[in-house]
């Protein structure tokens, strides 16, 4: 038998031969552009600056947790583990909470491992918000909340954060004039970025009054939850059982233990909550890292690094403040997170972009404008330094800062 082989024959029609002109694309995020951090990073690299702009240690991870993947590795973890995550990984992270917040999650329905905190915020809000949805933002907020809302084809409704001379705190009366029948999820971040806030137990309480007898949802943004300063307990929303019935708790690994380059975080959030969770989980990333999630698990057996991690970095902000104390900026409170803000009105007039622009070409320091975190244009005069960094680098951005 004689087996015929066919060519493929392009055809030469015009329509066949049309190419897609990329601006008749109708772009689902249309006012998103290159971000600002981006911007600043490229900036600092040019001008040679001290980068504190962007929210990365400049430091390395403990050896022994890169040991323990590496591990893995050879030991034969590297194909697809189980779609929510590596069993010990999901346990020892349940184990975690019930210690430090006494709220206990099943690990097998109710905590998945995820590629970074910011793939868990968005298929938290993919999967349960609709179009017509408003979802409430606290500003400034973490950039990527409002395209996440959008690309659910959800409505941000924007409520700003009141500075005065005690810092920022979040208006809770004007929280609850937001909610409407509409509302379907209010966003909270604590320890919050870029301000440095962390809620308290009063705060939590005005929450729960506001969701009380709704069926709201909450996001709770806690990547920061390991970085609290002064004693201060985090007041995570799974501490309060009211709120955890109704809430996504997200966090990361990669910013409890310096591997921000891993993109490596975990949700957790009630078994109905968790199940939707995952339908979209299952179809975006499917899962994560396998010889990372064994490493990390292991790693998670000794609790001393996140435990030790608020006086890590608290002497690092203390360095940093005591740094800036007699210049002529003024210090914000920063009672959580590895940012400070401060506010240069005494210093210059310009805009807060203009002023990091300045920083970085000029003094040799880069910072990120606040004004960035707002959708829509909202001058304070203050840019947001990161403190995680070696001494000697704080130590140098200091003597730079010092010369204005």
């Amino acid at each position: 038998m004689t087996t015929q082989r066919h060519s493929f024959v392009p055809t030469t029609s015009p329509e066949a031969s049309r190419t897609i002109n990329p601006t008749q694309l109708r772009s689902k995020l249309p006012k998103v552009g290159t971000t600002i951090f981006s911007v600043m990073s490229a900036l600092a690299s040019e001008k040679n600056a001290v980068n504190l702009g962007q929210g990365f240690p400049d430091f390395d991870c403990d050896p022994t947790l890169v040991e323990l993947v590496a591990g893995a590795m050879k030991s034969g973890f590297n194909q697809y583990p189980p779609m929510p995550g590596v069993p010990a990984l999901r346990q020892a992270i349940a184990g975690k909470i019930e210690h430090l917040y006494g709220h206990r999650y099943d690990p097998a329905t109710e905590i998945t491992v995820t590629a970074g905190a910011t793939q868990g915020l968005l298929t938290a809000i993919m999967c349960t918000v609709h179009p017509g949805d408003e979802v409430i933002v606290i500003e400034p907020a973490y950039d990527s909340y409002v395209p996440a809302i959008e690309l659910a084809g959800g409505t941000p409704v924007l409520v700003q954060m009141e500075l005065d001379a005690n810092g920022y705190s979040v208006p809770w009366h004007k929280i609850a004039a937001a909610v409407n029948a509409r509302t379907r999820m209010i966003l909270v971040n604590t320890p919050h970025n870029p301000t440095g806030t962390v809620l308290t137990a009063t705060d939590i309480q005005a929450l729960a009054d506001i969701v009380r007898g709704t069926d709201i949802l909450i996001l709770a943004d806690e990547v920061y939850e390991h970085m609290i300063y002064d004693g201060a307990r985090h007041e995570s929303i799974c501490r309060h059982p009211e709120l955890a019935a109704r809430a996504f708790i997200v966090s990361s690994f990669g910013k409890t233990y310096h591997v921000t380059g891993w993109k490596i975080g975990y949700v957790a959030a009630p078994a109905a909550l968790s199940a939707e969770f995952r339908k979209v989980h299952q179809y975006s990333v499917f899962t994560v890292n396998t010889a990372v999630q064994h490493g990390i698990a292991n790693y998670m057996q000794n609790p001393a690094p996140y435990l030790e991690l608020p006086a890590f970095y608290q002497r690092k902000r203390d360095l940093f403040r005591a740094g800036l104390e007699n210049s002529r900026f003024k210090l914000l409170p920063a009672d959580g997170t590895y940012f400070i803000c401060v506010d240069y009105s005494a210093i210059s007039s310009l805009s807060e972009a203009d002023f990091a622009i300045w920083l970085t070409s000029e003094i040799g320091v880069a910072a990120i404008p606040v004004s960035a975190f707002y959708q829509s244009p909202r001058e304070s005069g203050i840019v947001r330094f990161c403190f995680a960094k070696q001494d000697q680098t704080l130590q140098q951005a200091l003597q730079r800062l010092a010369t204005i």
